[in-house]
């Protein structure tokens, strides 16, 4: 039996920017971190048959993986090229649909735990590249490359991305005390709407391809202030990071239908009117958490959120990455890990 804990993510600065629609004429820039919500992958290979069984939110038993109805795990499982005997297990901290790198936790968490398997070492980059590969190629997602890079990385972590989608990670310089403010004064709080993100980034990358320049003035904008909310990090101004989510949160609108809704400007209303400085949905929009910045009174937000409906998340900041907390598989039956 293996076990990988994969992190989810929360974009600080950038979002939208790592699609290659927008990254193959512009580059792209990322600045994000890890928490500590993660995907759990169990791998293990049964002792009395060959079948295959995956158990998500549902169960499956086939004897072929083409049979497999769970598409990242059908192209992870034919890409290392097994082929049968093995059961796949996944639970996550948060639901599917929040806007916080689900997808690619799970994608990355099962690669890790298939690789570790077959004793193969792959570095972090090849990692994340793989799981880039199977989301954005072989499944043709309409998404980008953050979400791999940073459930493979963890920490708060710095992506430049070149036109041709060569990827440069950076772990941004944030002293301790400035971490201890992010800490203490970024609240996120659950909308209870779970939603895919595909139709809202579909939407995102026809835009940018064609040009459409209200969303390309916006994307070039998030990439511009995401360079500044780096700066801004780094030198432990952190105030200023609330301002920057609210300019950032007017932009964001503009890229999609979907982002928001009128529900969804009531409670950013809301929380502007009892305490926070700014605040951004989490990825494409749509559904997942509210995040915002607060400095004073963090408790009159956490009850006017919790009047308006919302859940808080509370979190802490993760800097392993994925990682495998067991291995205990008994090699001795399977060889390598090979069929």
């Amino acid at each position: 039996m293996i076990i990988t804990r994969t992190p989810f993510r929360i974009t600080l600065g950038g979002g939208g920017t790592d699609l290659p629609s927008y990254y193959e004429k512009h580059g792209g820039f990322i600045f994000s971190f890890a928490l500590n919500k993660y995907m759990f992958i169990t791998v293990k290979r049964p002792f009395a048959d060959k079948l295959i069984r995956l158990k998500y939110n549902i169960s499956e038993t086939v004897e072929k993986v083409s049979e497999l109805k769970h598409d990242i795990a059908r192209e992870c499982l034919t890409k290392l090229n097994i082929t049968d005997s093995i059961d796949v297990v996944s639970m996550a901290d948060i639901p599917a649909g929040s806007g916080m790198g689900s997808s690619s936790s799970y994608t990355v968490g099962l690669l890790h735990a298939l690789h570790t398997m077959k004793r193969e070492y792959l570095a972090l980059q090849d990692l994340a590249e793989e799981a880039c590969n199977i989301e954005m190629y072989r499944l043709k997602k309409p998404m980008g490359k953050q979400d791999q890079y940073l459930a493979a990385f963890g920490g708060f972590t710095v992506l430049e991305i070149a036109k041709d989608g060569t990827v440069k990670v950076k772990r941004a310089r944030i002293s301790d005390s400035t971490i201890d403010g992010l800490k203490s004064n970024l609240l996120s709080f659950y909308t209870g709407v779970q939603r895919k993100n595909v139709g809202i980034l579909a939407q995102q990358s026809k835009a940018a391809e064609n040009n459409k320049k209200e969303v390309l003035d916006s994307l070039d904008y998030i990439k511009d202030s995401g360079y500044q909310i780096l700066d801004i990090v780094e030198s432990g101004n952190i105030t200023e990071l609330g301002h920057m989510f609210d300019e950032h949160w007017k932009h964001k609108k503009k890229l999609a239908k979907g982002i928001t809704n009128p529900q969804f400007e009531k409670v950013y209303e809301i929380a502007m009117q009892n305490g926070a400085l700014g605040g951004k949905i989490s990825g494409a929009g749509g559904g997942g958490f509210f995040l915002f910045y607060c400095e004073d009174n963090h408790q009159k937000l956490r009850k006017a959120m919790s009047e308006a409906g919302l859940k808080e998340m509370r979190f802490d900041f993760d800097h392993e990455g994925t990682k495998v907390l067991v291995n205990f598989m008994d090699y001795t039956l399977h060889g390598n890990g090979n069929k």
